[in-house]
């Protein structure tokens, strides 16, 4: 069978497939098509329509295929049981899935779900033409071949994708979509902004003060353009495509696309069982002129104490805390006293995943994004040993998260740097715990020489001072057991205590913001050595009887009995108050930060 290419931009008389491969049957094309009409009849040029097996052209795909709008109008309209033209329902199989060609072979080639090989002309014999060939031969794929130009391959892949989603030609509308959702999340200070491909919709959440708010419902095609007009339009920081069905973290941050109280933010995503999850972790830009930790919450002795953590000249300090409680902003202060206190004479450098907050005055340096987490791993360590030999006085690393990035901070302190950076774990003593588990040794984690501080934190929310209200006055609609809990653990305080209301024009929810609960340990000889001998409770004692510690759960109380939190809040943060919460109990003061 002969086949000669037609020129680009003329209308073939009849269309005649061009079999590549000799395993490859030819094709049944429509007589009417082929045979007998007119050019000018004929309306836009047909491709001829194979017999692909069964999997490629689902029911699912099939239905995809008619709701789309033709991208070109026929002159005349089309004669009953004649096919559509093949701009109005092809879409491409090759760009992902069983069929997926490589980047390479997408530049001479598109695979389309009616059975059409669109290959460039002239690269009939191209390498990567003949290998694709080979490979549809072997998975038993009939299909037939047209020759375009190398301008037609490339937008066909720039049309709709076979499942509907990622049209990528819609990416300007869309982002102005993004940025102002973006915009609206930031106006209602979300920290989060969660959204859910479904099977059949979208869900767009905001966590709002460490709270999921449901905020709209989409169609399903709208979150999957949504998702990859963010991934791979805006993001600067990325893989170089969005990839529904692999896990991938990218990173927004041009300023042009964002708004001005925002440094970044950063993107992660998942496939799920029904479709896929993007989570966006807004960044904000709003630190100014404000270092002073107590108006995070911190008390003053728990500010003191960073004080002299941050005049030491080498040792590691780690704060610890779940995801949102706040340690990249209390790093962030800290970090930008200390620097505006030197006057800038001192050199500081962070090496984080990806950089967050903007510390004025430091050197941030980021790392790549690594394909994998091994690769991330020891791309995360290189960084750390590199940013020691760069002279520093004090290095930050955004987290500890494995043996390599836990011994190369350990490392850093044991060489004369001020080492600052954060861990996950359940509290400030746990911290110890945590390295060991990662590996590093425990006679060297109890040097108080090396690790000179261990902060835990948590974030609770704050009550509206207009709308809150006396819990004595809401006992009726309380569980009593957190009224006999609270009762006991406030003693003469009680009527202090208040409640969240029920919103008002100041607050519309009846909280107002969040407020850090924490437990900051300097450590000491005594202290280290109860812990190197095993004693965790007897170097907690210790802590806070000789060292005048107070734990989370003290803290927390300390702003129940101050009216600043609810108790159902400050429980969900810290647990149930049990007598002498957290350790030995202590009265309460008021040394509060708000």
């Amino acid at each position: 069978m002969s086949s000669s290419p037609t020129p680009p931009g003329k209308t073939p008389t009849s269309v005649t497939p061009l079999i590549l491969s000799r395993a490859v049957k030819p094709v049944e094309t429509d007589p009417s098509v082929t045979q007998g009409q007119p050019a000018a009849a004929a309306g836009p040029a047909l491709a001829p329509v194979a017999r692909p097996r069964e999997p490629v052209l689902s029911a699912v795909a099939a239905a995809a295929a008619a709701s789309v709008q033709p991208a070109q109008t026929a002159s005349q309209s089309q004669p009953p049981g004649q096919a559509l033209p093949l701009a109005a329902v092809a879409r491409p199989l090759s760009d992902s899935g069983e069929f997926a060609a490589s980047e390479e072979e997408r530049k001479f080639l598109c695979l389309l779900d009616d059975g059409t090989l669109l290959v460039a002309e002239g690269h009939e014999m191209n390498p990567f033409v003949l290998s694709y060939c080979a490979r549809l031969e072997r998975l038993n794929c009939h299909y037939t071949t047209r020759l375009v130009t190398l301008d037609a391959i490339r937008r066909s892949y720039q049309g709709p994708r076979r499942d509907g989603s990622a049209e990528r030609i819609d990416h300007t509308r869309m982002q102005v979509l993004a940025k102002n959702l973006i915009a609206r999340a930031c106006d209602e200070r979300a920290s989060d902004i969660h959204i859910r491909v479904n099977r059949f919709s979208t869900e767009i959440l905001f966590r709002i003060h460490n709270e999921l708010v449901r905020i709209s419902e989409q169609t399903r095609e709208y979150g999957e353009r949504l998702l990859a007009t963010l991934y791979a339009a805006m993001s600067s920081v990325s893989d170089n495509t969005y990839k529904p069905n692999e896990r991938q973290d990218a990173a927004i941050g041009d300023r042009d696309k964002l708004p001005d109280r925002l440094f970044g933010v950063r993107i992660a995503t998942a496939p799920t069982s029904v479709g896929s999850v993007m989570v966006l972790r807004l960044l904000y830009n709003d630190a100014g002129e404000a270092t002073a930790l107590t108006e995070l919450g911190f008390t003053v002795a728990q500010a003191n104490a960073f004080e002299l953590l941050a005049q030491q000249p080498h040792g590691m300090n780690i704060i610890s805390g779940p995801t949102g409680s706040g340690k990249s902003t209390t790093l962030q202060r800290v970090l930008t006293k200390q620097l505006r206190e030197m006057a800038g004479s001192i050199h500081v450098i962070t090496v984080e995943d990806p950089v967050e907050y903007p510390i004025e005055g430091a050197v941030q340096t980021p790392v790549v994004n690594a394909p994998t987490e091994e690769a991330r791993s020891l791309a995360f360590a290189a960084a750390i040993a590199n940013a020691m030999r760069l002279d520093p006085d004090t290095i930050m690393i955004g987290e500890v998260r494995d043996r390599a990035s836990a011994q190369s901070a350990l490392r850093a302190a044991m060489t004369g740097h001020q080492v600052w950076t954060t861990v996950h774990a359940n509290g400030a003593l746990a911290i110890v715990d945590r390295l060991v588990d990662l590996g590093l040794p425990i006679a060297m984690v109890t040097d108080e020489s090396l690790v000179t501080g261990l902060i835990s934190q948590r974030l609770a929310k704050l009550l509206c001072p207009h709308c809150s209200r006396p819990l004595a006055e809401a006992m009726a609609q309380l569980d009593m057991g957190l009224v006999a809990r609270v009762r006991r653990a406030v003693g003469a305080r009680f009527d202090a205590v208040r409640v969240a209301g029920p919103g008002c024009p100041h607050c519309k929810n009846g909280t107002v913001g969040r407020t850090v609960v924490a437990e900051v340990v300097r450590t000491d000889a005594t202290f280290c050595e109860l812990l190197r001998a095993g004693r965790k409770p007897d170097a907690q004692a210790y802590w806070l009887s000789e060292l005048a510690g107070q734990t989370v759960a003290q803290h927390a109380l300390e702003k129940v009995a101050a009216g600043l939190i609810d108790p159902r809040m400050a429980e969900r943060v810290v647990g149930p108050f049990m007598p002498g919460s957290g350790g030995r109990p202590q009265p309460l003061g008021s040394g509060y930060g708000t």
